[in-house]
């Protein structure tokens, strides 16, 4: 499944939407393109923020559901290892050769547990996140009729109301069970803050943050008091790494967004007031597409409609344009309004999605593209990987 990929006998606009060595102008429509530069850009200076700050960076893998974002992420930008969300997803990273996968989520569901179990079998680090002592007893069955370890994360609701305990006793004694159990192992905290990732400004961000990391400090303390320690203390996302980073209690980081950016997250603004995707990172992942139409003066349809992107966040953004905009969408269709009628058919234009997880998720290939050339193509290695 997760083999190196051979282009011998695909079929350029059947199978694949372009070949390495392709001029960019002829890759078919709709599909993801990845600028190399930019995306090598924004890993390397996420790694070389994260090293100076004396952070571990676990990427998160749901983001681009890919084995060669990974390890290009672990290359590039020294990451430690992936988190993703779903038991398969960490199954097709742990596959494709990503030795330290973290499920950062809640397994219950026996057979799932069964899987995540044997996730060592294949030469992974396993761990996942627990935040109910009823989830203790069954992860440490698996673990043991299968002789592995899995190591176990107490996540901590610190403001996303999700998954998640909310108060310092039920953190100890959770962690307490973990450490008790055969076949795991207590590994830490997870305290991602996710309801405040994408809020605008940088101090409404802030506040939220600094009540997080009041709670998991007590954590960390109190869990100190008993003889545990937290190898892993988790959490920030794009719009807060700096927060979590200058903390004094978060160790490791697990940014997904900066990577590719979208429109959603380059709306929110940094300490100075500036559009994050103006300076801090830049956008790396397009979808590209087509001009099929330009019967109506005014109005070009596009052949990037729903099918080709989330619009949960919001319609994609023409990248580097003003002149037009995308202002509507059906299933196979996209509406661009056009006043000055600059668009001609079979142009191309670059849309920046509104949110690029799920996004990803509809495509099968990453076209990645240096200059005019097409200079590689990556499958999405974990699409429609959602148990």
């Amino acid at each position: 499944m997760n083999a190196p990929v051979t282009f011998d006998d695909l079929e350029v606009g059947y199978d694949v939407p372009a070949l390495p060595g392709m001029d960019a102008a002829d890759i078919q429509t709709p599909c993801l393109i990845l600028d190399l530069d930019a995306l090598e850009r924004n890993i390397r200076k996420m790694g070389e923020y994260a090293k100076a700050h004396g952070m571990r960076h676990r990427v998160h893998g749901k983001m681009h559901k890919s084995v060669d974002v990974a390890k290009l992420q672990e290359s590039l930008g020294g990451a430690c290892g992936v988190c993703c969300q779903k038991v398969s997803e960490a199954e097709v990273f742990a596959r494709g050769g990503i030795k330290d996968v973290l499920v950062s989520n809640q397994v219950r569901d026996p057979a799932k547990i069964d899987r995540l179990a044997r996730l060592p079998k294949l030469g992974a680090r396993a761990i996942c996140c627990v935040d109910d002592t009823a989830n203790v007893a069954d992860l440490s069955e698996a673990a043991q009729r299968h002789g592995t370890e899995i190591e176990c994360l107490v996540e901590i609701d610190c403001g996303a109301g999700r998954c998640g305990v909310t108060t310092t006793p039920d953190v100890v004694a959770i962690a307490k069970a973990i450490d008790a159990a055969p076949g795991l192992k207590f590994s830490g905290l997870q305290a991602y803050q996710g309801a405040m990732q994408h809020m605008d400004s940088y101090e409404d961000r802030k506040a939220k943050i600094d009540v997080a990391v009041a709670m998991v400090k007590d954590a960390v303390d109190a869990l100190k008091a008993e003889g545990l320690e937290c190898d892993i203390v988790g959490g920030g996302g794009t719009g807060s790494y700096y927060f979590e980073s200058t903390s004094g209690v978060y160790n490791e980081l697990q940014c997904g967004s900066y990577a590719f950016m979208d429109a959603d997250y380059g709306r929110i603004l940094d300490k100075d007031g500036k559009r994050i995707d103006q300076g801090e990172w830049e956008n790396a992942l397009f979808i590209l597409t087509s001009v099929m139409s330009h019967a109506k003066p005014g109005k070009a349809i596009v052949d990037a409609g729903l099918k080709a992107q989330s619009v949960d966040s919001g319609l994609p953004v023409i990248f580097g344009r003003d002149d037009v905009t995308y202002v509507k969408c059906s299933d196979e269709h996209g509406v661009v309004e056009d006043t000055d009628n600059v668009l001609s058919v079979n142009d191309k234009l670059r849309l920046v999605p509104g949110h690029c997880d799920p996004t990803c998720n509809v495509h099968d290939w990453y076209v990645g593209v240096r200059g005019d050339k097409v200079e590689t193509l990556w499958p999405v290695s974990a699409r429609g990987k959602a148990y």
